[in-house]
């Protein structure tokens, strides 16, 4: 189970700016739940709190008031039931492709021959498999990201946590890595909390979208297409992905209202 909910979050951090301190409200009493084995997208401007809830989801960031559970327990510190995937994948240099993800399960205490045949399996799970002994250096950016999916599935986490992981990539890659994406999900079942701007690949992705707005939750709206997903091609020419992206945009365009 993947069950991911928040109760009433707020985060506030205290920042410096010329000699005076100034609170900054990240998170406004946030709720909303994630079920099991769904992918929800969090959207929203610059600065409305998307990474902020990502983090204290992970438990990398602790929040000021309220909880997030993992199947109703709360989240404290980092922990193996979450993977979390960034905008950049962030792999050991001096480490090669199948180490990056064995390094992962060597924190999680894993050893022996499972330890490879584990992280070989990720690796495959994302393609890499004849890539596996290349160094970052010799990876494009797509190919390390894949990594750092690998990575964070090879923990067999509850929830895979994804803060924008195909932001800077180029149209074509991050094209190719949604259907990817796709493709794991069908076959891994995890519940996915995913962090983008980008309007299509929230709807593309999405079972269900979190717009957010100044750190709180504006409105949830559900992704009226099937899962699995036809082609992404196929999905952009469909009349309820226009609407969906439409109900977003007018969502994030229109003057505030939030509750």
């Amino acid at each position: 189970m993947g069950e991911v909910t928040f109760f009433d979050v707020s985060k506030r951090f205290s920042l410096r700016v010329d000699n005076e301190l100034h609170t900054v409200q990240a998170l406004d009493r946030v709720n909303f739940t994630v079920n099991d084995g769904e992918i929800v997208a969090l959207i929203g401007p610059s600065g409305c709190g998307k990474t902020t809830a990502l983090r204290v989801a992970m438990g990398l960031d602790a929040s000021t008031s309220g909880r997030v559970t993992v199947d109703g327990k709360a989240v404290s510190g980092c922990g193996y039931d979450r993977g979390m995937v960034f905008q950049h994948a962030e792999l050991l240099p001096w480490l090669s492709a199948l180490q990056n993800v064995m390094f992962g399960l060597e924190m999680k205490g894993m050893r022996g021959a499972e330890l490879r045949t584990t992280a070989e399996k990720y690796l495959d799970l994302v393609g890499l498999k004849d890539s596996q002994n290349r160094r970052p250096h010799q990876l494009s950016g797509g190919m390390k990201q894949r990594v750092g999916i690998a990575r964070a599935l090879a923990i067999d986490p509850k929830v895979l946590l994804m803060d924008e992981p195909f932001g800077a990539l180029d149209a074509q890659t991050r094209e190719t890595l949604q259907a990817e994406l796709l493709e794991i999900h069908a076959r891994t079942k995890k519940t996915v909390i995913f962090v983008t701007h980008d309007l299509d690949e929230a709807v593309l992705i999405a079972d269900r979208i979190v717009v957010m707005k100044r750190g709180r939750v504006s409105e949830v709206m559900t992704v009226p297409l099937r899962r699995p997903r036809p082609d992404l091609g196929v999905v952009r020419g469909m009349p309820e992905f226009a609407e969906t992206r439409y109900k977003v945009w007018r969502t994030l365009h229109e003057e505030e209202t939030v509750h």
